[in-house]
């Protein structure tokens, strides 16, 4: 454990790299972009590199980030199985940490975990896809790392990532939409992520949508999630190509009857080609893509929604049926203004950038004590050289 942290803290200690406030058209760019109630605080935090982790069931990914939001370098590893004890996860944390720490003067790190995070985003209190249950997260890397650490859910990351930097920027109310082996979500409003009282707020794959309807993981039945997510989209094309329906010739002569390798990359796959029931798979996703959201307009009123995770791939194919389908469901619809729907434009690394960026908050903490340090110091050396003076002019 001690050697984690005397690895750290010498890195951590290094010299920082500031830079001038933005100006002109720059600096109105992010005005717009920045909320009413964090723009001080985000434009005045300092322009250091930060380091962003994405913790998912199959991957962690790391990265360095600058204030701008450009990744400077980033690595990745297998996520270690589940069963293993939450240590093995924060090791390996760690190890990528140190590895880029080798390279990069890192100020902060952020965590954007695939679970729930609670509202002081310290703990994690329950990651599906991981053994963590009310794990104290942050604190654990933090006296490891001897950096400022942040953790919050990976979806509220990856939103904060597409206002700053992506689809989302000079949006005052933003909804993210992840559509990946199920759905999450998140809520941006004047600056601000909505995590709710407990931290947990965005969990919009588990609005229930068909009363008694597919059984979902969660306990409950009929859930979004099982409609408009990956899973869903695997899982009706397994089940025609099980039934050997005409209509899935072409997608079981690509796995060549080996129903298992069916899988959501290779259904955009072929709809790009042109196979039919690939198309009409997509468009049935989008459709219930579209009426969750203009279920969540009616809620949240937002002036945007970006689609992200790996089903948003499909783009198009899967984003143009959605917002056919929100025009037609939307509460109110002629007499309103509609939401912009837009895809996400970060890719898989939005929940890791946004992670970089939120870690620059509180990087500010780690640069006072290090000054703190500095100034005590100068004043201790000014202290000595002018006692050294004194008693050599005593002695002469």
């Amino acid at each position: 454990m001690s050697t984690y942290r005397d690895l750290a803290l010498p890195r951590a200690l290094g010299s920082a790299r500031t830079g001038g406030a933005p100006i002109g058209s720059r600096r109105a760019t992010v005005l717009r972009t920045v909320g009413p109630r964090e723009r001080r605080s985000h434009l005045t935090a300092p322009r250091v590199p930060t380091v962003g982790i994405d913790i998912g069931g199959t991957k962690v990914m790391a990265g360095v980030v600058d204030a701008d939001g450009t990744i400077l370098e980033k690595v990745r590893t297998e996520t270690p199985d589940k069963s293993k004890s939450p240590k093995v996860v924060e090791d390996t944390i760690v190890e990528l940490v140190l590895d880029l720490s080798d390279r990069h003067d890192v100020h902060a790190v952020g965590i954007g975990a695939a679970g729930w995070v609670d509202a002081d985003r310290s703990n994690v209190l329950f990651a599906p896809h991981l053994n963590w249950r009310n794990e104290p997260l942050r604190d654990r890397l933090a006296g490891r790392l001897a950096v400022p650490v942040m953790v919050d859910n990976d979806a509220n990351t990856a939103a904060w990532a597409e206002w700053r930097f992506g689809a989302g920027r000079g949006e005052d109310h933003l909804v993210m939409i992840t559509l990946g082996t199920g759905i999450g979500g998140a809520i941006l409003e004047d600056g601000q992520v909505k995590r709710g009282r407990f931290g947990v707020a965005g969990e919009f794959g588990h609005m229930q949508v068909v009363p008694g309807g597919h059984r979902c993981p969660c306990g409950n039945r009929g859930c979004w999630e099982q409609y408009s997510s990956g899973n869903a989209l695997v899982r009706e094309a397994r089940e025609l190509a099980a039934a050997d329906s005409p209509v899935a010739y072409g997608i079981i002569d690509r796995v060549q009857g080996n129903i298992p390798e069916i899988t959501g990359p290779l259904i955009t796959e072929l709809a790009r080609e042109g196979d039919a029931m690939c198309v009409e798979l997509l468009q049935d996703i989008g459709q219930w893509l579209g009426v969750g959201i203009a279920n969540l307009a009616a809620a949240l009123d937002p002036s945007c929604f970006v689609i992200g995770g790996g089903v948003s791939a499909a783009d198009d194919l899967l984003i143009g049926p959605a917002r056919d389908a929100f025009r037609r469901h939307l509460t109110g619809r002629g007499y309103r203004p509609e939401a912009r729907i837009a895809r996400a434009q970060l890719g898989p690394e939005a929940g890791m950038v946004g992670a970089a960026d939120l870690a620059r908050l509180v990087a500010r903490r780690f640069r006072r004590a290090k000054r703190r340090r500095v100034e005590r110091y100068e004043r201790y050396e000014r202290y000595s050289d002018a006692r050294r003076a004194a008693q050599g002019s005593g002695s002469l």
